[in-house]
């Protein structure tokens, strides 16, 4: 069996539980760390091109290809025309979501008992967080972005925050859900304790932030409070997802793992 992977999430979950022979390409970002909880090991097998359409894809001869439902409309319709199998993945915003996925995927390709064991690995890993973080104080935090909109409700950091000890202001305060468009002037009133930013150095992070509003105003921004994350795990929709629990949880209540 020869599976393609088209998007990052699918590579997170292909490489998991495929044995090696399995693999026969993944997306064109599976070995970027910025984008990929999988860089290094994607790095050893082929990769599709960018933008790729299903004739760059049906080079691969795979039998099963791995889609989200937010892969391009066209790709997903040729390639269900075609002779091969379209998995098209709609649930990611919880880690029961990728739990669904892993069991999904794993029945397809033959890897149950590999599924199994990532899925109570992560529900140890769940479970030592949930006990460390009983009885604290939730921190107020929002993930804010040079481009407008910022995840409410309903989205991969709101799961973030639902695991780590965290409270997502734009979600509790400003009533939003998916990534919205914030209210400007209301945010400067919301009680934030740190902000969570995807990089590698807080500074260079948070400068493009104090030249915008309403950022430049808020007193979390021009303090500095800010948590560094990976940039991947901001927008994780795999499993992986719980290395920035542990990463966001470490930071905000650090005197609940000493």
């Amino acid at each position: 069996m020869r599976v393609v992977s088209q998007t990052v999430g699918t590579d997170e979950l292909l490489l998991a539980l495929a044995s090696p022979e399995q693999v026969a390409a993944l997306s064109e970002l599976a070995d970027n760390p910025e984008f990929s909880a999988v860089s290094r090991e994607a790095a050893a097998y082929p990769r599709l091109p960018l933008h790729a359409d299903a004739e760059a894809v049906l080079r691969f001869h795979p039998d099963i290809v791995l889609c989200a439902d937010f892969s391009r409309a066209e790709l997903q319709s040729q390639l269900r025309k075609s002779h091969v199998r379209l998995i098209v993945f709609d649930r990611y915003y919880t880690i029961e979501d990728a739990f669904a996925n892993l069991r999904l995927l794993g029945k397809e390709i033959g890897a149950e008992a590999k599924a199994d064991a990532v899925i109570a690995d992560c529900r140890r890993r769940l479970a030592f967080l949930e006990q460390r973080l009983r009885g604290v104080r939730s921190a107020h935090v929002i993930a804010p972005s040079v481009y407008g909109p910022i995840p409410g409700a309903d989205t991969t950091f709101q799961d973030l925050c639902d695991h780590a000890g965290a409270e997502n202001l734009a979600a509790t305060l400003g009533h939003l859900r998916g990534h919205s468009q914030p209210p400007a002037e209301q945010m400067l009133t919301w009680p934030v304790d740190y902000v969570v930013i995807g990089g590698h150095r807080t500074a260079a992070s948070l400068d493009p932030l104090k030249a915008l509003p309403p950022y430049a105003y808020m007193e979390v921004i021009k303090a500095g409070r800010a948590v560094l994350l990976k940039p991947y795990l901001l927008s994780c929709i795999s499993f992986h997802r719980i290395e920035g629990y542990e990463m966001l949880a470490h930071a905000l209540h650090p005197e609940a793992f000493r």
